[in-house]
């Protein structure tokens, strides 16, 4: 019966992504950007669903469940800085990828300013490829854990079914069938994670006993901040900022902001958002509900590997038919992020790195493939922790595109040489911040930005400005 449900659920969103050829018109910009006509609900919808990916019912939920309290800030401090980015860069994004007719992240970036950059559009394609490899990698990691605790499967057989079902409806219906299936998966996914939350309270004794054994987990458990930030104002609110940045890079992160870019109208931004972080915010706090839920159900926190515990919640507390419901959420999420973030690698490297943007919808459907291949490969070889890997990738994209971002957003009019200093110098900060174990502190996303954007008004453009004059001399 758990195999029975899993399956129907996953033929329906097989089959609504191919059901979105129908609206295709073959051409490479209804493959990458679906011609720029979706609608602001589907925009919302399929925005939240692939932002809150396997991480959240896999990663997220370990972390809570080992943490408690402090885990918040990953959600809510991260959620108040993608909201805070939306109001000055989602719109602005949505009309110049229009004006430059850019069909990917890298192309956007290298365009915004009026020219075409070919070295920022290599380097931010090669920066896709490798680390939104690494994050759909992280997808493919969460759907092999769910499976491995319901099945007993190895974990290479999940994420290798993962990744074929990626792989199905990406060749046939590109972002079309990605967006499509996002609104389906995003009903799975509430539905799934609302289950959880019901039947593990039940499990407890109720909201009143929830509260209660909360106080009782250990002496840090309900503490709002981890042990390794000291608890006066300045570290408080570095600890706090890190996140806020960190949730701020949401405009680096290119299989989020390609929805934004094919939305139908830059007008209708307004309701797109509204529909995102209405969403957003609910299923975050269904999330670190029943993360917190877990650590009562399972109080023994060296048994087994946190990102399991949702998993085994359900088959301890669900029928087998609602097994197979709250496992195709998993995985649901998991491909919702998956699909987007393999079609945003095709893009950097048919338009950015092998610089095809005439080539033909085959040729980036061959993309994907390849594209589909190597992040089986980092998840099959590379890092467990769906957390880690997640934290890693979005710290990379956000440090190598967001400061440049904001800087185009502020109307700075940039030469190839800055934007490349730029992303060179912000990406060298965020992975020397995480080596030195400093993102403990503050996470690796704030130092960057802040550097980058002070870099610039303070030495990049006065130096270079200064250099660039005299060269002309």
């Amino acid at each position: 019966m758990i195999i029975t449900s899993f399956v129907i659920f996953l033929v329906v969103f097989v089959a609504i992504g191919v059901a979105s050829t129908l609206r295709s018109d073959k051409s490479s910009a209804d493959y990458l950007v679906a011609s720029r006509t979706v609608s602001p609900w589907l925009t919302g919808v399929s925005a939240m669903a692939t932002n809150n990916s396997g991480y959240m019912f896999i990663g997220a939920i370990g972390y809570t469940y080992t943490s408690g309290l402090e885990s918040l800030w990953v959600m809510f401090a991260w959620m108040a800085g993608d909201f805070l980015a939306s109001f000055f860069i989602h719109k602005k994004m949505r009309v110049v990828s229009q004006q430059r007719k850019s069909l990917s992240f890298g192309s956007l970036v290298a365009t915004w300013g009026g020219h075409d950059f070919r070295k920022v559009r290599l380097l931010a394609g090669i920066i896709t490829v490798l680390f939104l490899g690494a994050y759909a990698a992280a997808q493919f990691n969460a759907s092999s854990k769910a499976l491995y605790v319901v099945f007993g499967w190895d974990y290479r057989i999940g994420a290798t079914l993962g990744s074929v079902l990626v792989l199905l409806y990406c060749l046939f219906g590109g972002i079309r069938a990605s967006i499509w299936t996002d609104a389906a998966q995003a009903m799975v996914m509430f539905a799934a994670m609302a289950l959880m939350l019901v039947v593990g309270l039940d499990e407890i004794g109720g909201t009143e006993a929830f509260f209660t054994k909360l106080g009782n987990v250990s002496p840090t458990y309900l503490n709002l901040f981890p042990a390794t930030v000291e608890h006066s104002a300045v570290p408080i609110a570095l600890f706090i900022l890190g996140y806020v940045a960190g949730g701020s890079g949401i405009i680096a992160q290119p299989h989020v902001m390609i929805r934004f870019m094919a939305l139908d109208d830059p007008g209708h931004m307004r309701k797109a958002r509204t529909y995102y972080y209405s969403a957003y915010f609910a299923f975050c706090v269904l999330t670190f509900s029943v993360g917190l839920s877990a650590r009562l159900i399972f109080p023994d926190t060296s048994a087994f590997d946190p990102e399991l515990a949702l998993p085994m919640m359900t088959t301890m507390l669900l029928p087998e038919i609602l097994v197979g419901l709250v496992l195709a959420g998993v995985v649901a999420a998991s491909v919702s992020t998956a699909d987007s973030q393999i079609l945003g690698c095709s893009a950097a490297l048919t338009e950015d790195i092998a610089n095809q943007a005439e080539g033909s919808v085959w040729f980036r459907r061959l993309a994907t493939a390849i594209v589909t291949a190597i992040a089986l490969s980092i998840s099959l070889f590379g890092i467990d922790s769906v957390f880690v890997l997640v934290l890693y990738a979005w710290s990379v994209l956000a440090a190598a595109f967001a400061p440049l971002i904001i800087i185009y957003a502020l109307g700075e009019k940039l030469t190839e040489t800055k934007a490349l200093l730029i992303m060179v110098s912000c990406t060298t900060i965020a992975l020397g911040w995480r080596a030195l174990g400093w993102g403990a502190v503050i996470y690796e996303v704030a130092p960057a930005m802040f550097f980058g954007i002070l870099s610039y008004f303070i030495l990049i453009k006065p130096l270079l400005s200064d250099s660039e004059a005299q060269s002309e001399l």
